[in-house]
């Protein structure tokens, strides 16, 4: 009996510190909500997590009023989050608080080779280690989110031609022998769906679809609260759905896909002759500013991509769709026809009607994902550390 005790109150301890671990930071009573326990339970294993130094506690606010946040300890370590773009990397270091102490953007060309790449990369989590005073051996590993779907038994893209020069390589091993770290890779939409269902904007729903639109289009599916990566890696690709059995070849060998319609070319082409040439940021910014050509554009790739995402949303029927990307940042220019073509294809809820929102962390949610990846997979020591008299004594 005592036995089994003893078991319960481990596994009700576990339960907190994952819990914590995933949200990076909750109040007690999103803990009981979360975890399922009582209060007093709660309370009881906070204050004796507290007191071996693997929680900290601090005074936040919460729907206006004063509650106390519960985080991981500092001394758990630090995360690295990596999102490779079509045309960046963005590298940003974080604590097991979910905060980010540093980040940096770089620029690169489209195409960009899978060797300069991680290069690049290495040497952007040194620089910024090195900016914040810290060492290798404070970070417990790095996740990196790759515009391509990528198969999670082996960590590699497993659809070849969607990134040129990338098919063959294993990209987690490449990166972990230059910097000595256990690397944990991803499709970069996933990462966001991560990332918004557990700090951002579908973390109160259970079921939800993450739809990252930018120089590509793909979806991560949240089910329960747990992502739904599919069989090699390929649920959520419905950027290679086809829509124009007569469109062009995309990057996949098809004909037509749903990339060859709304991704950065076919956005930028049709406003050549007008517009002269336009970067996809261009197109985003003048869109926001209120040019009617660049604002049609993007206004039909939503109702393009509205018309998919309602393929995916019969089929998983979620509570909410969020919208990130580069072309997320046109607001409501995007979301009202995504809204609109989702209205006439998907059978009306009337207990549950399907939202359509945009994510609250911006283009930073693939890297926050990354950040959150590492952060599922690391192990936290629930043992109180050992002062020096006891190490004596062992």
């Amino acid at each position: 009996m005592a036995g089994s005790q003893s078991s319960l109150r481990e596994a009700n301890r576990s339960a907190v510190v994952e819990t914590v671990k995933r949200h990076g930071g909750l109040t007690q009573v999103e803990l009981v909500g979360a975890t399922g326990l009582s209060p007093a339970t709660v309370s009881t294993i906070v204050k004796q997590l507290v007191s071996d130094g693997v929680v900290e506690v601090r005074t936040t606010i919460r729907t206006g009023r004063r509650a106390q946040l519960v985080t991981l300890a500092h001394r758990v370590g630090l995360a690295v989050g990596v999102h490779v773009g079509h045309r960046h990397i963005r590298v940003a270091i974080a604590d097991f608080t979910h905060e980010v102490l540093a980040e940096r953007v770089l620029p690169m060309p489209v195409d960009h080779p899978v060797d300069t790449s991680l290069d690049r990369t290495a040497l952007l989590v040194v620089d910024l280690l090195e900016r914040l005073g810290l060492a290798m051996q404070d970070v417990v590993g790095i996740g990196i989110g790759l515009p391509a779907p990528v198969d999670d038994a082996t960590g590699m893209i497993s659809v070849r031609g969607i990134m040129r020069g990338w098919d063959e390589v294993h990209v987690g091993h490449v990166l972990s022998k230059r910097l000595a770290l256990p690397v944990y890779v991803d499709n970069d939409a996933n990462l966001g769906a991560l990332a918004e269902s557990t700090r951002g904007a579908s973390r109160e729903y259970r079921d939800s679809v993450y739809v990252r639109a930018s120089y590509g289009t793909g979806a991560g599916i949240v089910i329960n609260h747990q992502l739904h990566r599919g069989f090699a890696g390929t649920a959520g690709e419905i950027g290679h759905v086809q829509v124009d059995p007569q469109g062009d070849i995309c990057r996949c060998g098809s004909r037509g896909c749903l990339d060859t319609v709304v991704g950065a070319r076919a956005i930028v082409e049709p406003l050549r002759a007008t517009h002269g040439n336009l970067t996809l940021r261009d197109v985003v910014q003048r869109a926001r500013d209120g040019d009617p050509g660049c604002a049609q554009v993007i206004a039909d790739a939503g109702a393009e991509i509205g018309a998919v995402v309602s393929g995916v949303a019969m089929t998983v029927n979620p509570q909410c769709i969020v919208v990130g990307g580069e072309l997320a940042e046109t607001g409501e220019i995007l979301l009202q026809p995504m809204r609109e073509a989702l209205r006439r294809r998907v059978l009306l809820n009337q207990i549950a009607p399907l939202e359509v929102i945009p994510a609250e962390l911006g283009n930073a949610a693939e890297v926050a994902g990354a950040i959150a990846l590492v952060m599922q997979h690391a192990d936290v020591d629930l043992d109180p550390p050992l002062t020096a008299p006891e190490r004596a004594d062992a």
